[in-house]
C-alpha cells in the first residue's frame, strides 16, 4: 500500500526472521522494486542445524539458504546482510565451519557478527559447554577476515556504475557528501550544489569494504 503511493522515495525494509520471510513477501519486493530498496536483512546466527534447533530458532540452514535463492530469483541485484553469533554454548569447530560455510556461498554484502554472552533468565544462560573467550576470539577473526574479502569484492563489482544515491549527511565543511545507494551501500563524494534529502546521480571510482567513492554526473 505504501509502495502505490505517489510521489519520489524509497522504502527501506530492514529485516525479518527468517521463518516470517515469506514468498508473497519477495514478490511484494520485487513488483514494487522502484519504491521498495534491494535490500534484505536476514538473520543467519548460524550455519550449524544443531545450533540453530539450540537456539530454538525454528528454521534450518536449507530453508535459510531458500530464502536465499528466493530473494536473488526475484531481485538479482538485491542487497543482503545478516546478524551471526559466535560462540554459543556447544558450538563446536564443525559448527563454526558450517557458519563459514553459508558466508562463502551467500556472499553477504555486510554482516554484523557478535560473541555470545550469557543474559539472565535466558535457557542459554544455563547450558554449562560454554565456549571460552579465547576460541571465540579467534572465531571472530576468521569471521572477520573472510566477511572483509567478500565484501570488498562485492563492492569492487560497483565500480565504473552510475548508482541513484540519497544524500544523508555533509560534511563541516559543506563540500562532502555522504549518502546511500537504494540497496543501502554508503557512497561518499564532493559536491557544492546538493542538499541532505536530494536524489543524486554519481559514478562509482573507488570501493573500500564498507563504503564506495564516487563523483557527480554533470
Amino acid at each position: 500500500m505504501i509502495a502505490e503511493l505517489d510521489g519520489d522515495f524509497i522504502i527501506r525494509f530492514m529485516t525479518s526472521h527468517p521463518k516470517d520471510a515469506s514468498e508473497h513477501l519477495i514478490e511484494v519486493m520485487r513488483k514494487y522494486k522502484g519504491k521498495i530498496a534491494p535490500f534484505f536483512h536476514l538473520p543467519l546466527q548460524s550455519g550449524s542445524d544443531s545450533v540453530l534447533k539450540a537456539m530454538n530458532r525454528t528454521y534450518d540452514s536449507a530453508r535459510y539458504m531458500s530464502l536465499v535463492d528466493s530473494l536473488r530469483a526475484a531481485i538479482p541485484d538485491i542487497v543482503l546482510s545478516t546478524d551471526v553469533i559466535i560462540g554459543f554454548p556447544g558450538e563446536t569447530d564443525e559448527d563454526f565451519a558450517a557458519t563459514m560455510e553459508i558466508l562463502r556461498k551467500v556472499r553477504f554484502d555486510n554482516v554484523y557478527s557478535f560473541l555470545y554472552s550469557p543474559r539472565e533468565g535466558t535457557r542459554a544462560a544455563r547450558m554449562t559447554n560454554v565456549v571460552s573467550d579465547e576460541v571465540k576470539d579467534a572465531r571472530m577473526r576468521k569471521l572477520l577476515q573472510l566477511q572483509d574479502e567478500i565484501a570488498l569484492e562485492r563492492n569492487l563489482a560497483y565500480v565504473g556504475r552510475t548508482e541513484r544515491v540519497l544524500v544523508e549527511s555533509v560534511s563541516k565543511r559543506g563540500d562532502t557528501f555522504s549518502a546511500r545507494t537504494v540497496g543501502g551501500k554508503l557512497v561518499h563524494f564532493s559536491s557544492s550544489e546538493c542538499q541532505i534529502g536530494d536524489f543524486v546521480e554519481v559514478k562509482i571510482t573507488k570501493a573500500g569494504a564498507y563504503e564506495l567513492f564516487a563523483q557527480t554526473i554533470d
